[in-house]
C-alpha cells in the first residue's frame, strides 16, 4: 500500500484533533474531487513501519481523539488487506482512540467486510459535484452520510453519527 500524507491536528476528517492517513489508490475518481493526486494506488510513498511510527507516536498524545482514513480510498481494492490489518492492530493498541474512515463506496455494498467492526464512524458515498455543500460537516455532498457503525451494525440499518441523529 502507498499513501501521500499523514496530516496531525486535523479537525476538518471527524471529531476532535485527528491524525489522518491519505491512503493512494481510488478508482472513483469524483468530478470535482478534492484530491485527485491520491487517485494512482501506484503513486505516494511505501506505507511502511516508518509511516506506521509516526501514526502512532501521535496517537500516544492525550488530546489527539483517533485516526481517519481517508485518501484515495482506503477500501480500494489494492488498499482494503492492509487497511483492516491495520486497524485491527491500532484498535488494539489504542482502544480508546476513535477510527474514522471515507470511503466512495455504499454502506449497504460494505457492510460485511471484516474492517468495519473496527471503525468507529464511516462517510460513505461518492463525492458527487452537484450536490456539493460547504456547510455540511465532514463531508463534501449531501449524498453522504456519516455513519455510526457500531450502532449499525448492531440494529442492522445504517444509524447516523449521533451529530446527525
Amino acid at each position: 500500500m502507498r499513501y501521500h500524507d499523514i496530516t496531525k491536528d486535523d479537525m476538518k476528517n471527524g471529531d476532535g484533533l485527528r491524525v489522518v492517513l491519505w491512503v493512494s489508490g481510488c478508482g472513483h475518481r469524483c468530478p470535482g474531487c478534492q484530491n485527485p493526486i491520491t487517485w494512482d494506488p501506484a503513486d505516494g510513498l511505501i506505507f511502511d513501519e516508518a509511516a506506521k511510527w509516526e501514526i502512532e507516536e501521535q496517537l500516544k498524545n492525550s488530546y489527539i481523539s483517533g485516526i481517519t482514513f481517508s485518501g484515495g480510498d482506503p477500501l480500494f481494492p489494492d488498499n482494503l488487506q492492509e487497511v483492516t490489518a491495520y486497524i485491527k492492530v491500532l484498535k488494539d493498541r489504542f482502544p480508546d482512540k476513535t477510527v474514522w474512515l471515507y470511503t466512495g463506496e455504499i454502506w449497504e455494498d460494505i457492510q460485511d467486510l471484516e474492517v468495519l467492526p473496527y471503525i468507529d464512524v464511516l462517510v460513505d458515498g461518492r463525492f458527487v459535484q452537484d450536490k456539493r455543500d460547504n456547510l455540511l460537516h465532514w463531508r463534501g455532498s449531501a449524498n453522504q452520510r456519516v455513519i455510526d457503525v457500531r450502532k449499525s451494525l448492531s440494529r442492522g440499518r445504517v444509524v447516523p453519527h449521533d451529530e446527525f441523529e
